[in-house]
């Protein structure tokens, strides 16, 4: 693509997860490679993590204050449509200042209000959604945008096919370079070259039932004479310490956040994931064999949609949640052991992979702009 002489302004709308931030980031670093003079807006939630990860990412951040509905009866759920209404405004007044040559949303609350708000003033609009299963803020905004930029075939169901552009999910460009890392990677962790390594990662928020799964399971990790990168997520994280400290020795790695998610993957033989379609992208990039335990507590169990895309193709494995205390930890051990299966799900997974999806959707970004 040539370069523009002309800084594009953009705006880029969502969060609540690291599966709706880590691809707008990865948009945001792919437009200043095209047009480094870009300015470059973000508006998330307050509250949310997108208010911490933005700016370590080095981008500016503006918070609306709004939420989602939940689905039971709260506080939160009366005050809902006040919310709306002043984001709103608050993203009326935003875009009148900052100006945006266009906008994009990538799913989570505050997408919303200021899709609405710029569309509503004109200025061009893409959402890109993550998910086999679309979200209910991509799907009412999917007929006020030009684009909508995919990760999965056949998601006519959900939004109008000739808006429909088939990118991937981008992510982090470290994870598409792993090779020659292995023993760097191991090192940053502390752990030895000599053992095999599972990564566990239950999402930016992490997942309790995978963590009470590998807790209730250390013991037969350390027999099996395997190590354990863990990502615990906060809330888990004090717990794990203490487990952690009792298996030192045995090469158990408890972490609440992996900053240097390149060098998890580069150390892991394999890995236990939720089936976010953030980690599924990263999983598919790094060619990692992988058990798969979807998440129950999401919309339209979009996790499961997510984790099925993969076990069709042979790709990767599948643990139910409710099945995780039993079967996780040995179905991970297994896997390490057969190592057939390993390059059998490498190389079904590598298939899936979308290399250029951070550049489709910049591509598309500057037709809008154009």
């Amino acid at each position: 693509m040539p370069r523009q002489e002309r800084p594009y302004r953009v705006i880029i709308s969502g969060g609540g997860t690291g599966g709706h931030i880590y691809p707008a980031v990865a948009i945001a670093n792919r437009l200043r490679e095209v047009n480094p003079e870009a300015e470059i807006l973000f508006v998330g939630a307050q509250g949310r993590m997108e208010m911490t990860r933005v700016p370590e990412a080095g981008y500016k951040i503006v918070g609306l204050w709004i939420s989602g509905l939940q689905r039971r009866l709260t506080l939160d759920n009366l005050s809902f449509p006040l919310k709306v209404l002043k984001s709103v405004r608050a993203s009326h007044k935003i875009i009148k200042d900052f100006k945006p040559d266009a906008v994009v949303g990538v799913g989570g609350y505050a997408s919303g209000p200021l899709l609405y708000a710029a569309t509503s003033r004109g200025i061009p609009a893409l959402i890109q959604e993550q998910n086999s299963y679309a979200g209910i803020t991509n799907k009412l905004l999917a007929k006020r945008v030009q684009k909508v930029c995919v990760a999965y075939p056949g998601m006519e169901a959900f939004f109008p096919a000739d808006k429909i552009v088939l990118t991937g999910n981008p992510v982090r460009s470290d994870i598409m370079n792993l090779e020659g890392k292995r023993e760097e990677a191991l090192q940053h962790f502390g752990l030895s070259t000599e053992k095999k390594t599972i990564l566990v990662i239950g999402g930016s928020l992490g997942a309790r039932t995978i963590n009470q799964s590998i807790a209730a399971n250390l013991q037969s990790i350390a027999d099996a004479g395997c190590q354990l990168i863990w990502q615990t997520g906060k809330a888990f994280f004090s717990q794990a310490q203490e487990l952690e400290a009792k298996y030192k020795t045995e090469g158990i790695r408890a972490l609440d956040f992996i900053t240097r998610m390149d060098l998890a993957y580069a150390a892991a033989d394999a890995v236990v994931s939720r089936a976010g379609a953030l980690s599924i992208s990263e999983l598919c990039l790094a060619g990692k064999p992988a058990v798969l335990v979807p998440s129950p507590n999401v919309a339209e169990d979009h996790q499961t949609k997510n984790a099925m895309a993969l076990v069709q193709q042979e790709a990767a494995l599948l643990v139910r949640d409710s099945e995780s205390m039993e079967k996780l930890v040995p179905k991970a051990l297994q896997l390490l052991e057969d190592e057939k299966e390993q390059q059998r799900l490498h190389q079904n997974i590598l298939k899936m992979a979308c290399p250029n999806a951070a550049t489709d959707i910049v591509n598309e970004l500057v037709k809008l702009i154009k």
